[in-house]
């Protein structure tokens, strides 16, 4: 199952990164979107993104344009995926819609083609259901940002082969992530635990505990963690956050995974965090 031509679904935060790292490795590359807007700003980030590894003397600009040059966009996702040997998905963490997307592509992708979700909690088995080939759906979980956070959760559907595990991992490899393997249960390893320290932090910045900053102190320099959970949250979206948390509270049934009221607010407020300039913390 060789891999060379990829198509990756979303330009978004997790798209671009996925799309840029996988450039660098040498893959032949599709980033696609649903308007050339999108598509146009994930190329950006991606530009930008290695221009500041040129700088800092991390990657030579030869490699630069080497990435670039096998970089292309699309706005429809046929024109970007038929051909594709690995399609990995990164559109919105709700169910639905990664399922009508898989439903999609597996109705024109090559029959050999590995489809890939990028998604942090959601079921592989519900997403390889919408198609004919759930021994080729699989979940790759990367974390933000992309290009420099090294781990890729691999997560193995009740009926993902070991074909499609094996290709799944020297692709990994390729792209220089060390890759864990997992079950399909609910949050699988990451989101599972991340999400409850998260959770936590939140209700105990809404009960007055101590401040985001000093929250975020205490795992940073007390457990030497690279960043406080609140500040995370803002980096991956309040949003975000919140989905997966009613996604495991209701797989669950944990107490640990109901969502507090501070977050629920501050998303209906639209205060999602860095991406919307203030969450718990104020982004420039």
């Amino acid at each position: 199952m060789a891999i060379e031509k990829i198509a990756v679904i979303g330009a978004g935060t997790m798209g671009h990164g996925i799309a840029q790292i996988a450039a660098q490795a040498g893959y032949q590359i599709t980033l696609e979107d649903v308007t050339e807007e999108f598509v146009s700003r994930g190329l950006a980030r991606i530009k930008d993104n290695l221009q500041k590894g040129v700088e800092r003397g991390k990657v030579a600009a030869d490699d630069m344009n080497a990435a670039l040059s096998r970089l292309r966009t699309a706005t429809d996702i046929e024109d970007a995926a038929a051909d594709a040997d690995l399609v990995i998905e990164a559109v919105i963490e709700k169910l639905d819609a990664k399922r009508e997307l898989f439903a999609a592509l597996d109705s024109f992708c090559k029959s050999d083609a590995i489809l890939a979700t990028n998604t942090s909690s959601l079921s592989i088995g519900a997403i390889a259901a919408s198609t004919k080939r759930p021994e080729r759906v699989i979940g790759t979980h990367f974390f933000n940002p992309v290009h420099i956070m090294k781990l890729l959760e691999i997560v193995v559907g009740y009926e993902t082969s070991e074909a499609t595990l094996a290709a799944t991992l020297e692709f990994a490899g390729r792209i220089g992530k060390e890759a864990i393997t997992v079950k399909d249960t609910p949050g699988f390893a990451t989101s599972r635990l991340g999400i409850a320290l998260g959770l936590e932090a939140i209700r105990m910045f809404e009960q007055g505990v101590a401040s985001a900053e000093d929250i975020d102190k205490a795992m940073a320099l007390g457990y030497n963690h690279p960043m406080g959970p609140l500040r995370l949250t803002d980096l991956v979206g309040l949003d975000v956050r919140l989905n997966i948390a009613d996604y495991l509270f209701s797989e669950l049934q944990s107490e640990v995974f109901r969502a507090p009221d501070i977050l629920r607010e501050k998303v209906a407020a639209e205060k999602l965090g860095k991406k919307s300039g203030e969450g718990f913390y104020k982004w420039e």
